[in-house]
């Protein structure tokens, strides 16, 4: 979607103190850039991917694209930098298309994913669903507890942090590891070293505040100054997450990124 993708990793590359750079993607063309990409100096893939069920990810997405997805997982093994798996850990089944209901249970869902970090090097993160503005479609059941995904995933042992915000876990014989991010049923807030900065240039130190501090237009004290408050003033908790408590973001995920 965004043109000349690989053009702007070479040039984010190019700036002194960057050391890694990582795409976020749901992974259509992906297969299609890989090369270009990785020639500019791309660190590591995140792939969104909800669903390894054909029809149900057609049915999530609207378009018959899951064989494109799966051509670069294919080829996690051969590739030099990372590949992980983000898929929000949601109950389809409430999705309609044509008067039919997606028929998967989430258990099985959940299960056919980890089973690419079984097949493939790569590591599946599951993410409770979040309350955004855009979510008032979803009802409370929508709300999974990360917990619910370790009981379908009952082989699961835990593994040791990586550093980031996701809890561990590892099934035998797997060359991948599960992540589990609990944004809603149990934050991490205190381990969270995330800012954001949106495409209008503004930095949202939490993801779930609508505090935004504008860096547009400063010169580079003005964008130090900025970024050490938006880094110093980041909350130490963003409240309460569920169907009777909206994110305060102020805008929703297509508009934040991440």
């Amino acid at each position: 979607a965004r043109k000349s993708c690989p053009q702007l990793v070479k040039m984010l590359k190019n700036i002194p103190g960057i050391e890694k750079v990582t795409l976020t993607t749901n992974g259509v063309q992906l297969d299609q850039y890989l090369d270009q990409l990785l020639d500019a100096g791309l660190d590591a893939i995140n792939v969104s991917l909800d669903t390894v069920d054909p029809v149900l990810y057609e049915k999530i997405t609207g378009r018959d694209k899951l064989s494109e997805v799966m051509k670069v997982i294919e080829k996690a093994e051969d590739l030099p930098v990372p590949a992980k798996i983000n898929a929000v850990s949601i109950d389809f089944r409430q999705l309609q298309t044509g008067g039919k209901t997606a028929g998967l249970s989430p258990q099985e869902n959940w299960q056919q994913v980890a089973e690419l970090a079984k097949r493939y090097p790569v590591d599946v993160r599951f993410i409770e669903m979040m309350p955004m503005c855009d979510s008032s479609g979803f009802g409370p059941e929508a709300y999974i507890p990360f917990t619910r995904v370790l009981e379908a995933l009952p082989e699961a042992v835990p593994a040791a942090k990586d550093g980031g915000i996701a809890k561990l876990f590892h099934l035998p014989g797997a060359l991948g590891n599960i992540g589990l991010i609990s944004p809603v049923s149990a934050h991490f807030c205190g381990e969270c070293n995330r800012i954001r900065l949106t495409a209008d240039g503004k930095v949202k130190p939490c993801l779930h505040s609508n505090a935004e501090y504008p860096l547009k237009g400063l010169d580079f004290d003005g964008m130090k100054a900025q970024l050490e408050a938006a880094i110093f003033g980041k909350p130490q908790w963003h409240g309460d997450l569920d169907v009777a408590h909206k994110s305060g973001a102020g805008r929703n995920m297509n508009q934040i990124g991440g």
